[in-house]
């Protein structure tokens, strides 16, 4: 009888073991994803300068527009791209294609000679972090327990803003200038030595196992089938609401803030990339906290709300460099990522597990062309305010009024397991 119950217990502690492996991997992989995000805003306005032979925004605005925009297409083409290949490959060898294609991309940006081959780079990185994030959920929603995906919803999403924050830190102690931003983009090459740790250590999925065995998945043409279509649709939109708002105009802060001071306070850029992801490392948390105890829809409704009012005070109200910018900026962070702890809890209930990666993909990421939109027309309103970021960045956030319609519309899956 000892023998058995030592046995069950030597299983279980395997099993917790493997759980927190999966885990480690999925959190790795977005916080690195987080930190070659958060690179490009610290390097953009030198780079850009550089690159261009320019001093004033207006240029450096729209490049930085049109780059941003390369950037989520690529992303979106990448969540495509990897979830059909997690569908039908595996969760865990395409994650570690996607990580080392996001790594290896951004190191080449150390080589480009104009602003063009930077957005060359900047789409081909993204392919691999667009396809990252659903390969990550995808593995540990469907490797732990139902009662624990608000928490582990909210570590993944904040996960990114650790790796975006981590640079901003970095930022404040080594700044970023015309001599030094290559530099910065080479050292994004580090983290393809975690996809060595996934291809070792991290078991594939269970459940993704056990649905092959069921038939080959045709995933990208069930997702957008008579049964998903409307689903898959609405989860298109949700994410679009929220990456459009961060993209639009809450990545353009730091260069917001280096245009206030006017260059003479060189932490300034760093320091707002910090307060932005402290708040949204704080958000990511918030957002499925709410999901789990108010529920998925009512969640959302909120958080469009908090971001519309907190954006609306930061670009209207503020219009220089001082403690209430910074305080501000925090608080923006905060309700602006609070969706992207909401995201890995809504989004992998909504596809069974065949299809579940392709799904959370392509929904999440496909969001991003439709921010690439919005990164396009901050970058129009750039030009037409004059290089006024605020003017911009309060014309762009509006968006949120729209998905505190839309959500309404959607399932409500608080309380429901993964469908299968």
């Amino acid at each position: 009888m000892s023998l058995i119950l030592s046995a069950t217990r030597s299983e279980k502690a395997a099993l917790t073991t493997t759980k927190w492996i999966v885990f480690l991997a999925a959190f790795l992989g977005w916080m690195f994803d987080g930190l070659e995000m958060g690179i490009f805003p610290l390097a953009a306005r030198p780079a850009l300068q550089h690159l261009l032979g320019v001093e004033g925004d207006a240029e450096v605005g729209k490049w930085m527009g049109i780059i941003t925009a390369l950037f989520l297409v690529g992303a979106a083409s990448g969540g495509l791209i990897f979830g059909w290949l997690g569908d039908r490959l595996g969760r865990v060898r395409s994650m570690v294609l996607s990580i080392l294609a996001y790594s290896i991309f951004t190191g080449c940006c150390y080589f480009v000679t104009a602003a063009w081959q930077l957005g060359v780079f900047r789409f081909l990185a993204a392919l691999g972090m667009g396809g990252e994030w659903s390969l990550g959920v995808a593995l540990v929603m469907e490797c732990w327990p139902e009662q624990h995906r608000p928490l582990l919803a909210g570590a993944i999403g904040a996960a990114s803003n650790v790796g975006f924050g981590l640079i901003g830190l970095l930022g404040m102690q080594f700044q970023v200038t015309r001599d030094s931003w290559r530099w910065v983009m080479l050292a994004g090459a580090v983290p393809a030595v975690l996809a060595l740790f996934i291809f070792q250590f991290v078991p594939e999925s269970e459940r993704w196992k056990e649905s092959i065995k069921r038939g080959t998945s045709r995933p990208v043409r069930e997702i957008f089938s008579s049964g998903l279509a409307k689903t898959t649709l609405l989860a298109i939109a949700f994410a679009s609401i929220a990456l459009i708002g961060t993209w639009g105009s809450v990545q353009w802060l730091p260069l917001w803030a280096d245009k206030l001071t006017g260059g003479k306070v060189p932490e300034a850029k760093a320091l707002t990339q910090v307060l932005s992801a402290g708040g949204a490392i704080i958000g990511c948390f918030l957002g499925p906290w709410i999901g789990g105890r108010m529920g998925r829809r009512p969640a959302y409704f909120f958080l469009c709300l908090g971001s519309l009012i907190s954006c609306a005070l930061l670009f209207r109200a503020i219009n220089q460099y001082s403690a209430a910018f910074l305080w501000l900026v925090g608080c923006v962070g905060g309700m602006t990522a609070a969706f992207y702890g909401w995201l890995p809890l809504y989004l992998p209930e909504l596809f069974p597990t065949r299809v579940r990666a392709t799904g959370q993909g392509l929904t999440y990421n496909f969001g991003r062309i439709l921010a690439a939109v919005g990164a396009l027309q901050m970058g129009q309103l750039m030009s037409y305010y004059e290089g006024n970021y605020a003017k911009a960045g309060a014309s762009i956030t509006l968006v949120y009024l729209l998905g505190m319609v839309l959500i309404w519309f959607a399932p409500e899956t608080k309380g429901k397991p993964l469908p299968e």
